[in-house]
């Protein structure tokens, strides 16, 4: 499924350099037949969304130096996100056959120590409620989409982007693992005070036991 932020011809453009060798605008306009201009435009978007990367050739005889434009593996993970929102849950499903609830749950703590390994040293504060705050800003930074809200007195994250979302099985057990992580992460247990998959817009997780 495209994301609604690239464009029909940008897309073109993704498909036609995915798996491929790094090309050319001149060669991308005679694959797509348009012109340098349009070629251009879409291509700096493309690398702005970071779904194309441009390096400098430098030619060894006396002609100038060209831009070769090579797609991302964030571009792989544009063209797949259907098939992704398929695979995932047949993961989840033989995980649960293979060794039932006690081998789901195993799997969710792996990957949620596995993942809260990524942020847990990046921290510096001790508070819970500042390491939520330093946790939010580590977030943004990579580009989720979360904001710092106050539920019943007490600060909560709350994550209207959600990179779980293409992996939800009917028993959404991945959702267990984002609350883990940030648990382990922060030091203390957050408890989910919304939750997208109940109507809500997004999840919202708060410090549990009155931590302010």
């Amino acid at each position: 499924m495209a994301d609604s932020s690239v464009s029909p011809a940008g897309m073109r453009l993704v498909k036609l350099l995915v798996g491929k060798p790094p090309m050319t605008i001149a060669q991308l306009m005679e694959a797509t037949g348009v012109t340098r201009t349009a070629v251009t435009e879409q291509l700096g978007e493309l690398v702005a969304c970071g779904y194309v990367e441009r390096t400098l050739e430098r030619l060894s005889g006396r002609g100038r130096p060209h831009h070769l434009y090579l797609a991302t593996d964030a571009a792989l993970l544009l063209l797949c996100a259907d098939i992704q929102r398929r695979v995932m849950p047949a993961v989840w499903k033989a995980i649960e056959t293979a060794g039932g609830a006690e081998l789901t749950e195993a799997v969710i703590a792996s990957v949620a120590e596995e993942l809260a390994e990524h942020y847990r040293g990046r921290l510096r504060e001790t508070c819970p409620v500042k390491r939520l705050r330093e946790m939010a800003s580590l977030l943004l930074s990579e580009g989720a989409l979360v904001d710092l809200v106050e539920v019943n007195g007490t600060v909560a994250l709350r994550k209207r982007s959600c990179p779980f979302i293409g992996m939800l099985d009917a028993n959404r057990s991945v959702c267990g693992i984002d609350q883990r992580m940030l648990s382990l992460v922060i030091g203390h247990p957050l408890q989910r005070a919304t939750y997208r998959q109940e109507g809500d817009p997004c999840c919202t997780f708060r410090l549990q036991n009155g931590q302010h």
